[in-house]
Formats: C-alpha cells, structure tokens, sequence
C-alpha cells in the first residue's frame, strides 16, 4: 500500500481478545496504519491510540460519521455487535464507501449459517426447512435474516467485498459466558446433545482477515466458509475445559428450550434481539442442523487452526475461572 491508507476497522472496541481488537493490534504489529472506528471515547479508545492506531468517535448509524470516518481509507473491514440495526450500519457503510469511490476491500464478516441458510432453502415449505434445519427451526433468527440481506446490499452495490462466513466461535456466550455458572461445579451444561460441532477461534478469523486487508486481490468476490479445526461432541469438549480449568468437567445434555429459558431468556430478557439469535443457535446446533465442515481456514492461513483448548485457555472469563480470581 504505497499510500499507507489508513485500514478502517469497526467494532474495534470491543473486548480484549474480540476480532477487531486482534486485527488492530496485527495490523500495527506489520506497520499499517488503522483507523479504529469507536461508539464512545473511553479507556479502550485510549487503550486503540495507545497502541497506535488513529481512534475515529462516531456512530455506524449516522452517514455523517460514516462518511468521515472513511475519508482516506480504501480497506474496509466491517463488524458491529448484535443489533436490530445491523443492516442499516452496513448499508450507510456501503452508500458512503460508494459515494466515495476508489475502495479495494470490504471485508464483511458474516456468519457460517449463510452456507446453509440460503435462499433457496429458506423460502421452502415450512416442512422442507424444518427438514433441513434440524427439525427445530424454520426461520432466520433477526440476526441471520440481517446478514443475509447485508449480503445481499453489498453484492448489489458493486464494492469489491469478501464475505468471511465462521462457525461458532469458541468465545461464543453460549460456549463461555452462559456456561461459567455450571462450570464452575464441575458441569458443562449444554443442549447440544450428541451432535458434533467444530467452533472456531477468535484469533484464527482475526489473523484471516488482516490476510485478505493486506493483500486482498485474489480474494475479492468471494465468500468463505469456515470451521474450526476439531469436529467433536460436547464430551469432547468436556476435556478441553477440564483441562483449561485444571479440574474434572462433566458434559451434562439439558434439552434446548429449557436451555433457552434458564440461561438466555433470563440473561438476556433485556436484549431480545439477541437473546433470540442465540435461542436459534442452540435450536440449530441441538437439533443437527449445524451440519458439515470445510478445511477453508487452514487452506487460507496455511498454517493449522488454533484448537479449542487453547481459545479457552486465552479467554479471560474462563482464565478468570481456572485461576479462582
């Protein structure tokens, strides 16, 4: 990048260890200058100028903001929180990267059940989709419905984007935050029962995609599925935590909508947008819906991905767990 344009990176306030996070702290590591685009000016923006990058206060639902932000910039990368919003954020990122011109990259991270998903299956019979789907579900949740449609503005806008399609991550809520109270009697409680997941690492993603920002011309137009390294059931996953934790962890199978009741719905009855999407996670995941796996990841990292174990033991809600503090 001969012009050392600034890379803008959304959602880059998020938690320690969260996607946008790692991609800034990557990308100044290489020496490329960041724009980090912030909801609010407090310790983690002072933590992104600290580290390096250029910290942008605005908010992804005014175009004003958006626009500003992008002055510059010719790499986009996109995320934003769960948010009834969401389509509306991507749409005013991508009319103000178009009223711009001159962008080479929107990178677009978008989730693993658009693989799946598709058009073609969810507007099926109702039959057809709950076949399809696992038994359990026959509807996007909010979130998913808010993705596709991001999918779908941003193909009709022309950008030159790359849709980045993970699985679960590991340090998904309902594989880390929602479990710390069972955890914490030695029970990994889950509504998964037998079936095999292959979530993948926060860290894996995050290293991706500052790939395709620094180098993006062979991966433009293109959508990319990706999994984790380990497909296994949650008895496998046991180990892992027992591990990380350093004590005996025990899968225990709760059915999925006592699951979603105890822990979503009373966690999250303030957030139902988001309570809602994990409640269709767990629907999808628990009735076999989350099917298949590609090797995608390790083909574009060219490297092995990062295994479960080890994004457990770098979480800081589980780190906390393990050491008692």
């Amino acid at each position: 990048m001969p012009e050392r344009n600034p890379i803008l990176i959304t959602g880059a306030a998020g938690e320690i260890g969260g996607v946008s996070r790692t991609m800034v702290d990557m990308l100044l590591e290489q020496g490329q200058p960041v724009r980090a685009f912030v909801r609010h000016d407090d310790e983690r923006a002072h933590s992104l100028r600290r580290a390096g990058a250029e910290v942008f206060v605005g908010d992804l639902l005014t175009i004003a903001d958006v626009t500003a932000a992008l002055k510059g910039v010719r790499r986009i990368y996109f995320s934003m929180s769960l948010s009834p919003y969401y389509t509306d954020a991507v749409s005013l990122m991508a009319a103000a990267a178009r009223a711009q011109g001159g962008i080479e990259a929107f990178v677009n991270i978008s989730e693993y059940e658009q693989s799946f998903m598709t058009f073609e299956k969810m507007t099926a019979a109702e039959e057809e989709r709950r076949a399809w789907l696992g038994g359990l579900v026959a509807d996007w949740s909010p979130q998913q419905r808010a993705h596709w449609v991001a999918e779908q503005v941003l193909e009709w806008s022309g950008l030159p984007t790359v849709n980045v399609r993970a699985a679960m991550f590991v340090e998904n809520p309902l594989m880390t935050w929602l479990a710390l109270e069972p955890l914490t009697k030695g029970e990994l409680r889950l509504p998964f029962g037998d079936h095999r997941l292959a979530p993948i690492a926060g860290y894996d993603v995050a290293e991706l995609c500052v790939k395709i920002l620094t180098d993006p011309t062979p991966h433009i137009s293109k959508s990319y599925v990706l999994n984790g390294p380990e497909l296994k059931n949650m008895h496998g996953f046991a180990e892992d935590y027992a591990a990380v934790l350093g004590r005996p962890v025990t899968y225990v199978p709760v059915g999925i909508e006592t699951w979603n009741e105890t822990y979503v719905d009373a966690a999250l009855a303030s957030f139902p947008h988001t309570a809602e999407h994990l409640k269709t996670l767990t629907r999808l995941m628990g009735g076999g819906g989350y099917r298949g796996t590609t090797d995608q990841l390790e083909t574009l990292l060219g490297r092995a991905p990062k295994t479960v174990r080890w994004a457990l033991g770098n979480h800081p809600r589980i780190q906390k767990l393990a050491t008692g503090l």
